[in-house]
């Protein structure tokens, strides 16, 4: 090519580097890189927004309730203690200033997949205490309920009267049960029901539930019925600490109704009387 077209070339490229410069087309941005994202899926180095907290109030009207009162913060010193030699305890009720009471239920015997809902809904705190025969059937009903937080606790193997079975097997319904819900649900249960509350202060069954694992036997002051519960108090009401039993059941065993209604009833007493809800674990030191 002659010099003077390498000269009108370079002119125009010029040019055009000025035109640019001076507010001509600008060149589109390089695309940036992908974001990288953490585990969760939300990128590295970002916040990802947290979705609103549920209305509380809204979520127990779900149920036709109304919220129980915040329990308190659990105990440093917790009331209940175990000891560590052997001896093996009995109470129905937890001696705190706490207004609060605690709620067992028993056996298994309904698996309604509504209570669960209504559990993982209001988050009140429960103890199991499930009965070997009873559950065995379908133990993972129970695992849901346990993964709340909820503990899971001895009610023998078959649900005797513990006074009129020999000292063997009550060695055997303590033993064998215990056994059977530690493989299932991973932790030995630290406590031990008697089937309807037989037996629970002789000698003999405390020395099979000490053999067997659990640390303290659990019996109750009030117990739910189907709309009300019955007190073991003569002014028929709640105190501080007490501890009430209800049952896995449902319309077979409660005329028609199911058991999330029952246990909607159970909390309404509650609420009525102004107590709230503890865990009953966190009040019970098992050193």
């Amino acid at each position: 090519m002659p010099k003077r077209s390498w000269v009108r070339v370079a002119g125009a490229l010029a040019l055009l580097a000025a035109v640019a410069a001076c507010g001509g087309t600008p060149r589109k941005p390089a695309a940036a890189p992908p974001a990288r994202t953490g585990p969760s899926g939300s990128p590295v180095g970002t916040t990802a927004a947290a979705a609103p907290p549920a209305d509380p109030a809204a979520v127990w009207a779900k149920w036709g309730l109304r919220p129980l009162p915040a329990a308190p913060a659990a105990p440093a010193d917790k009331p209940v203690k175990l000891s560590a030699d052997g001896e093996v305890p009995v109470f129905s009720e937890v001696p705190t200033r706490d207004r609060v009471v605690f709620i067992t239920v028993d056996d298994g015997a309904e698996k309604d997949p509504r209570f669960v809902e209504m559990m993982t809904d209001l988050r009140v705190p429960f103890s199991m205490f499930l009965t070997r025969d009873i559950v065995r059937g379908d133990y993972g009903y129970f695992k849901p309920l346990q993964a709340l937080g909820n503990h899971i606790h001895n009610h023998s193997t078959d649900h005797p009267a513990m006074s009129t079975i020999s000292p063997e097997r009550q060695h055997a319904e303590v033993c064998d049960a215990q056994a059977a819900l530690t493989e299932q649900y991973g932790t030995a249960p630290l406590l031990f029901r008697p089937p309807y509350g037989d037996g629970a202060h002789s000698a003999g069954l405390r020395g099979a539930v000490r053999a067997c694992g659990p640390r303290a036997v659990v019996l109750w002051r009030e117990s739910m019925q189907i709309h009300d519960m019955q007190y073991q108090a003569a002014d028929k009401k709640l105190r501080p600490g007490d501890i009430i039993l209800a049952h896995f059941r449902g319309p077979k065993d409660l005329k028609g109704e199911s058991m999330t209604a029952m246990f909607g009833e159970l909390l309404s007493r509650i609420r009525e009387q102004g107590f709230a809800v503890a865990r009953l674990e966190d009040y019970v030191d098992a050193g």
